[in-house]
């Protein structure tokens, strides 16, 4: 396998003995999917947070009323807040033994691999400063949203890790794929960002009443269309490209299904007002996966346009086995 490829997984640095590598490899792996699904959890838990207006339930921060498990005060409110925060804590604490295993064990590794595990690890530092800044600021509207983005940012470098890490026989039968799918991988980002706004605006409550707010919420609308004909066009090209590998012709049916359920809990989240809370949290989880789904669509995509066929089978490889 070529020496320039930089996600080759063969390179052991200089070393004969290929075992050390594999199972420090496969074993990273395994934790980087392990925290991306606590990720995604904590997503959801942080929406449900915010719809049941939990957002302030423990009025201080790191801890809940001065304590580590708020007994005494302990409601569904309180312990939805107190559960996001135990979450966070706990993928914290992973990512850092993730940065410390991709360092401890680097020349087994991807000469990338410690950075970009170190640079995830900066991610969620932000997102702990501000998810303390959210309680602090009393929920202001621009740094919930940021808080948001931050977790969506962190979600996307574990997925695109963990796809890197990969064993993959490419095809190279992808052509355009790899931009479309960058592009519709952008554009969903930016109408999450969108789409927090409105949420930390209330803006689905009151547009009538205030004009800037309609303006937010018009955005989040109109928006829409740019990323589902970005998604769609993905879908078409796909369909239309021959012997494209299994692996990206899968994900291109999760996204297309992914898509659909959006658009569809997006018109009764609207037609609701947001009352309905469960709708209105899957409607922000499954947007986060969309996002995930394009993302580990376009990691793949570039990978079979840049890298020569490998003899492990990644649908073998990509298992349960991987989040045991």
């Amino acid at each position: 396998m070529s020496a320039n490829i930089p996600f080759d997984i063969s390179s052991t640095s200089g070393r004969d003995n290929h075992q050390p590598q594999l199972t420090a490899q496969v074993r990273i792996r395994r934790l980087v999917w392990k925290i991306a699904v606590a990720t995604l959890a904590l997503m959801a838990v942080g929406s449900a947070t915010r719809v049941m207006n939990a957002g302030l339930a423990c009025p201080d921060w790191p801890l809940c009323y001065g304590q580590l498990v708020p007994r005494q005060q302990m409601n569904l409110q309180v312990f939805l807040e107190w559960f996001h925060r135990l979450d966070a804590s706990l993928i914290g604490l992973m990512s850092i033994w993730l940065a410390v295993q991709s360092w401890w064990c680097r020349r087994d590794l991807p000469q990338w691999l410690p950075w970009a595990s170190s640079g995830a690890l900066v991610l969620i530092l932000v997102q702990g400063a501000l998810g303390g800044l959210t309680v602090t600021e009393l929920l202001r509207f621009d740094i919930v949203t940021a808080h948001l983005g931050t977790a969506l940012a962190f979600l996307i470098s574990l997925v695109t890790i963990g796809f890197c890490l990969l064993p993959y026989q490419g095809l190279g039968t992808s052509g355009n794929l790899f931009a479309i799918g960058l592009i519709s991988a952008v554009l969903v980002y930016f109408q999450c960002l969108l789409g927090a706004l409105v949420g930390s605006r209330w803006a689905a409550h009151q547009c009538l009443g205030l004009s800037q707010l309609c303006r937010v919420m018009n955005s989040h609308l109109i928006g829409v269309v740019p990323p589902t004909i970005a998604i769609l066009s993905l879908l078409l090209v796909a369909w239309r490209t021959p012997a494209l590998h299994t692996s990206l012709r899968r994900l291109t049916v999760l996204i297309g299904t992914l898509l659909s359920l959006q658009i569809v809990l997006g018109i009764a989240t609207l037609q609701m007002h947001l009352q309905v809370e469960p709708l209105t949290v899957t409607h922000h989880t499954v947007g986060a996966a969309l996002t995930a789904a394009l993302v580990a669509f376009t990691v793949l995509a570039w990978r079979d346009r840049t890298q020569p066929a490998m003899p492990t089978d990644f649908n073998e490889d990509f298992s349960s086995r991987d989040l045991a």
